[in-house]
C-alpha cells in the first residue's frame, strides 16, 4: 500500500475493547507509527508495547490541553471513544489532522457533518459511521439502494449478541435508546442467515438519519434485537408497556448500565441486513459475524488504512459515501473468521456483491418479478461455510409481523 499520510496515528481509546484492535490492525501495515492513548497513560504505555510502538500519549477529553499536545506529528485520528459532542473532530480539522470516528451517537455525528467546509479547507478528511451499526449497516444499505437502481424505501435490521461484554460507551447508549422516546414504526420480522426469522424493533441508530441524507432515501427505518428471544420480548415489551420510563433519570441509567455490564445471555454472533425497495423490486443483503468489538475495531482500521492511502478526499463523509470501502463487507470475509455476505434480490441468490454487476442484478429483479420466486442457494459458500437451514427455507425479505 502507498501512503500519502507519513505522519503518526492516534488512536484514542487505544487500549480499550475496539481501540486495540485497531491499533493492532494498523501496528501491522504501518509499523512504529501507531499510538495508543487514553486517560490512562500507563495503560496507553502497555498497548504501545504490545504492538512494538515507540510512543503512547495521555488523552483526558475533559482536558483539551492533553489533546492538543498529543496531536504533534499526528497526520490521523482515531476516535474509538465517545466524547458526545464535536470538540475532538473541531480540534482535529482545523489543524488538517485527518478523522476516523467510531461514535454511534447522532449529535456527535451530525456535528461533525457541520465541519465540512473546516476540513475541506485544511485539507483533512473525516470519515463517520465506522463499526457495525453504523458503520457495516451503511455499507450494506448502499450495496442494497444500487441494486435496485435507487430505493424510496430502506429497512436496516441489527440482530447483536447479548453473551458479548460491551465497552461502557456501547452499554450506555443501549440504555439511552431503550429508555428515551420511541421512535416512529412498529416491530417486523426478517429473515437472516444463520438466525432465522427473528422479530425486530425500531430503534434509534445513527445510520437511519445519515442514510436518508446520503443516500436521498426518504423513508429509512432500523429496527434492532438482541440474539436471545426471551430477553428481546422481555426488555421490548417493558419499554412498550411504560415500565423503563421509571429509568429516565440518571440514577436509573446508571442502575440499567449496570446491570446490562454484568448480565450477558446469549452469544457473541451478530447479524446485519439492509432491505431496499423500489415499486415490485427488491434487494437484501445480509452479513453474519463473531464478535461486534473485534469487527468494529476491523472496520475503523480499514477506513483509517483509506485515509493514510489517499483514497479519501479532504471533507467529511460517513463510511457509505467512500467508493474506495464499499467493498469492505467482503474484505472481512476475506479476512476468515465467522463472517460471511450472503446476498438476495428478490429471493434469487446471487453470486456474489463483488461480481454481480448493478444492470445484472436489475435483470434478475426484474424477471424474478415476473417468475416468482425460485430456488436459491446461500452464498455462504464465500466464507467456507454451509447454508443455514433456516436461512434457505423462503426468500429473504422483511415483512410486517
Amino acid at each position: 500500500m502507498t501512503l500519502v499520510n507519513a505522519r503518526d496515528v492516534l488512536v484514542i481509546g487505544g487500549y480499550g475493547a475496539v481501540g486495540s484492535v485497531v491499533c493492532a490492525r494498523l501496528a501491522q501495515a504501518v509499523p512504529g507509527r501507531v499510538v495508543p492513548a487514553g486517560r490512562s497513560l500507563a495503560a496507553a504505555q502497555e498497548a504501545a508495547r504490545r504492538i512494538g510502538s515507540p510512543r503512547a500519549e495521555r488523552v483526558d477529553l475533559a482536558d483539551p490541553a492533553t489533546l492538543d499536545a498529543a496531536l504533534d506529528r499526528v497526520g490521523l485520528v482515531v476516535l474509538a471513544v465517545e466524547p458526545g459532542d464535536d470538540r475532538v473532530a473541531r480540534a482535529c480539522l482545523a489543524r488538517g489532522v485527518s478523522l476516523v470516528d467510531v461514535s454511534a451517537s447522532r449529535g456527535q455525528l451530525e456535528a461533525t457533518e457541520v465541519l465540512d467546509e473546516v476540513a475541506r479547507e485544511a485539507g483533512a478528511a473525516a470519515v463517520l459511521s465506522v463499526g457495525v451499526a453504523p458503520g457495516l449497516t451503511n455499507l450494506l444499505a448502499r450495496r442494497a439502494h444500487d441494486l435496485v437502481g435507487g430505493a424510496q424505501e430502506i429497512d436496516v435490521a441489527v440482530v447483536l449478541g447479548g453473551g458479548e461484554a460491551h465497552g461502557a460507551d456501547a452499554i450506555r447508549w443501549t440504555v439511552d435508546g431503550l429508555v428515551g422516546p420511541r421512535p416512529d414504526g412498529g416491530p417486523r420480522q426478517v429473515l437472516l442467515p444463520a438466525l432465522g426469522r427473528r422479530t425486530v424493533h425500531p430503534f434509534d441508530f445513527s445510520d437511519q438519519h445519515a442514510l436518508r441524507r446520503t443516500l436521498d432515501v426518504p423513508r429509512v427505518t432500523t429496527r434492532f434485537a438482541l440474539d436471545s428471544r426471551v430477553l428481546t420480548a422481555s426488555l421490548f415489551g417493558a419499554r412498550r408497556s411504560g415500565v423503563l420510563r421509571a429509568f429516565r433519570g440518571a440514577r436509573g441509567r446508571r442502575a440499567l448500565a449496570a446491570v446490562f455490564g454484568a448480565v450477558h445471555v446469549g452469544g457473541d454472533r451478530f447479524a446485519l441486513a439492509a432491505t431496499a425497495r423500489d415499486g415490485d423490486r427488491a434487494a437484501q443483503v445480509s452479513l453474519v459475524a463473531s464478535g461486534q468489538g473485534r469487527v468494529t475495531g476491523l472496520v475503523a482500521a480499514e477506513a483509517a488504512l483509506a485515509v493514510l492511502a489517499g483514497r479519501v478526499p479532504p471533507g467529511v463523509r460517513h463510511v457509505e459515501q467512500v467508493d474506495g470501502l464499499a467493498d469492505l463487507p467482503e474484505r472481512l470475509v476475506a479476512a476468515g473468521g465467522d463472517a460471511a455476505v450472503e446476498l438476495f434480490v428478490d429471493g434469487v441468490a446471487a453470486q456474489s456483491p463483488a461480481v454481480v454487476p448493478v444492470s445484472r442484478a436489475l435483470h434478475i429483479a426484474s424477471q424474478s418479478s415476473h417468475e416468482g420466486p425460485g430456488g436459491r442457494a446461500s452464498e455462504a459458500a464465500v466464507a467456507g461455510e454451509p447454508a443455514d437451514a433456516a436461512a434457505c427455507a423462503s426468500p429473504a425479505s422483511v415483512t410486517p409481523r
